[in-house]
């Protein structure tokens, strides 16, 4: 899916025609309880997966299903969520979060691409302590983080992410 507009034509360009695994996907639907999961076989993969996995996995011989985000629900919700997807780890599946920490396009200086807002690094700087020190629920509440937080997160499509990778991390 390139659900994305205004990037150079090589972008839209990119294939990434990996398997998908239907036992997985089954695994994974019995495996949350919080919220019904159903199967989309007809959905491509979002740029948030094939972009990251096209680097990682430029053969595309690996099985991949992703999964939507409802950014309609709280982040408490989405953290709590991901903790239900701990015992896949467990199975040995790979559990990647992509997204982006400061991801505010409108006020992106595209001339400037060298340079980063105050803000934007306060928020990023911030996020990164919050990470190294474990404050989960700092995270979770990134609305009650101050200004830098508002314009560095201005939707959280790009931040959920975040909260299920913290959410599966190990005492290792």
């Amino acid at each position: 899916i390139h659900d994305f507009g205004g990037f150079p034509q090589a972008l839209f360009d990119v294939q990434y025609p990996a398997p998908g695994d239907l036992a997985l996907a089954n695994d994974i639907k019995s495996t949350i309880k919080k919220t019904a999961v159903e199967h989309d076989l007809e959905w491509g993969l979002d740029h948030g997966t094939w972009s990251v996995l096209n680097v990682i996995y430029p053969e595309a011989n690996i099985p991949v299903l992703q999964m939507s985000i409802d950014y309609t629900q709280s982040a408490q919700y989405h953290y709590d969520l991901a903790k239900e997807l701990a015992a896949l780890r467990k199975k040995g599946v790979l559990i990647i979060g992509s997204g982006n920490i400061v991801h505010n396009l409108g006020m992106l200086a595209w001339n400037q691409p060298e340079k980063g807002f105050d803000w934007a690094i306060e928020a990023n700087t911030k996020v990164k302590n919050f990470i190294t020190t474990r404050d989960h629920k700092a995270l979770i509440n990134f609305r009650d983080q101050g200004p830098e937080f508002k314009l560095s997160i201005p939707t959280p499509q790009h931040y959920l992410p975040l909260l299920y990778v913290l959410a599966l991390q190990g005492e290792k």
